[in-house]
């Protein structure tokens, strides 16, 4: 452990008026936090069969204003991403994650969409990135960090297209944990994504992209998992 690291825990231990914790003490803690004890679980979620949880999380999505495109196979995941970028009257230009599950999907099949890969800029108006996993007890999108899916592009456009699969749904938070722990190594960030930006601290009135961007796409792909 560093000195600076050891001297912030002295102090928070100085604060709370208590030592070092012994050897049973320090064993017991280190035990809990292997367990991953899970909290009270909704039943309304993993009561669900998957196809049930599947359709939670799109209702749970459009109620926070996500919208969702259904699509059959990866194939069909170019359309959808050139169908809603028409509807929004917005240019065909999109950053995408050089993220190894979108590199999949047959993008020449729509020549006129425009894919940079790379981190997210300014000027990117709209992105494509995948998920980790998806939770159907609140609508939430699970993203995680690395260098195949940097960060900065799950917020920077103002335009946020997901490709998701069905697969990808589970039902509730414990179930997203799960399925990166045991993926091994820990990412350096989680975010945790439901709905489009928004903000009501203005008299309290909803603005939509206030720290993010203000539409959310999902293109859902009925894989085999769905």
């Amino acid at each position: 452990m560093s000195e600076a690291r050891d001297q912030i825990f002295g102090d928070i231990r100085a604060r709370l008026g208590r030592g070092r914790l012994d050897d049973t003490a320090q064993h017991a803690a280190e035990e809990r936090l292997a367990a991953h004890r899970r909290n009270l679980i909704p039943a309304r979620a993993a009561a669900l069969d998957h196809a049930g949880q599947v359709a939670l999380f799109i209702a749970e999505a459009q109620a926070v204003d996500a919208t969702i495109a259904r699509v059959a196979q990866v194939a069909d995941v170019p359309g959808a991403v050139a169908d809603f970028l028409l509807s929004q009257n917005l240019p065909a230009r999109l950053v995408m994650t050089p993220d190894p599950k979108l590199e999949t999907i047959p993008w020449d099949a729509r020549p006129m969409l425009e894919l940079r890969r790379g981190v997210a800029q300014d000027s990117d108006a709209a992105g494509i990135t995948g998920a980790f996993a998806a939770i159907a007890e609140t609508g939430t999108l699970m993203l995680v960090s690395g260098a195949e899916t940097p960060t900065r592009n799950n917020f920077l456009p103002d335009t946020h297209i997901v490709v998701l699969r069905s697969s990808e749904v589970v039902a509730c938070y414990e179930d997203g944990w799960d399925r990166l722990r045991a993926k091994g190594a820990m990412p350096r960030t989680v975010n945790f994504i439901t709905g489009p930006s928004r903000t009501g601290d203005i008299e309290q009135r909803l603005v939509l992209g206030a720290h993010g961007p203000r539409r959310l796409h999902i293109v859902l792909i009925d894989d085999a998992g769905g």
